[in-house]
């Protein structure tokens, strides 16, 4: 199969606006305690990347990730998650946000979630740009949301589809070529 970009979904101004908004509700929650915000590779590089600039400079912040694998090149989640980066630091009894580009079905992160619980660490709260919920198959609390969008595949600002389209600076729609 084919694929074409299709129509903005997300404008740049909007993804802006909301970063920023949720850099504040995450100040907001946590005050002056440090937090460890982990990326989830490689598509929520580029909001994470937005969301710790707009954080208070006075916020103590580590930064670290998580690779996995669950989509391959295509556009349906496997549903067989791979870690293939794990944590470099110890998460034990501190402040952890993963980072997220888009929850779908909620596999993978429910999955992930488990596995950082078991890290013991002191809370433990998912910060996602994307959130389509109507292809959920398992309950995941989305602390802090950017966006509810339907069920289309998307890319741009971080996402892809087998490698392309990370650097569009929108979140555009991808459509099927006929």
């Amino acid at each position: 199969m084919n694929f074409e970009l299709g129509d903005v979904l997300i404008r740049r101004e909007d993804i802006g606006q909301r970063v920023r908004e949720m850099a504040s509700d995450i100040s907001s929650a946590y005050g002056d305690k440090e937090l460890v915000l982990v990326g989830v590779l490689k598509g929520a590089v580029v909001f994470l990347s937005d969301l710790i600039r707009s954080l208070p400079v006075s916020m103590v912040i580590e930064l670290d990730f998580l690779g996995v694998s669950s989509y391959g090149s295509s556009t349906e989640s496997s549903g067989v998650v791979r870690i293939i980066k794990d944590l470099d630091i110890n998460i034990s009894g501190r402040n952890v946000i993963v980072v997220e580009d888009i929850v779908d079905t909620g596999l993978t992160l429910s999955y992930l979630m488990n596995i950082l619980r078991e890290r013991d660490p002191e809370t433990l709260d998912v910060c996602a740009l994307l959130d389509k919920p109507s292809r959920r198959k398992t309950d995941i609390d989305i602390a802090f949301r950017g966006f509810e969008i339907p069920d289309e595949f998307v890319v741009g600002y971080g996402l892809d589809y087998s490698g392309k389209w990370r650097n569009l600076p929108e979140i555009y729609t991808v459509t099927e070529k006929s």
